[in-house]
């Protein structure tokens, strides 16, 4: 099995040209059999909020939609920063079936001790 790869979103809508970008990395690692994580800080946590991220970035880019149905497809996950997420006064509740409520400490325990390959956004 290939490494593990994590991504780490800390943007939101306010520019989806990074997000869809950051999505189509996470696309590519989990589609290839990576275990893959996006770890969502920032604005980027409201992606995760069922309903928000349904954007489309550009003529000829994918929908946020469709990214994110694909990456769930293939196995990816997503940590939503607890300190962010009550920041924003968000309630977790009403977060997509594959987002989790986790810090950095259950991040680092899900990269173990092989390591990943990390991408930053």
């Amino acid at each position: 099995m290939s490494g593990k790869a994590v991504i780490s979103l800390s943007t939101g809508l306010e520019d989806s040209e990074k997000v869809t970008v950051a999505f189509l990395v996470a696309v590519g690692a989990a589609e290839s059999g990576r275990p893959t994580l996006m770890f969502l800080t920032k604005e980027a946590v409201r992606l995760a909020v069922d309903g928000v991220a349904v954007a489309v970035a550009c003529d000829g880019c994918p929908s946020l939609t469709d990214l994110m149905k694909r990456y769930e497809v293939a196995g990816g996950r997503y940590y939503v920063c607890p300190i962010c997420l009550n920041a924003k006064r968000l309630d977790q509740a009403t977060l997509i079936g594959a987002a989790e409520v986790q810090g950095t400490v259950p991040m680092w325990a899900w990269i173990g001790d092989e390591g990943a390959t990390t991408f930053s956004y």
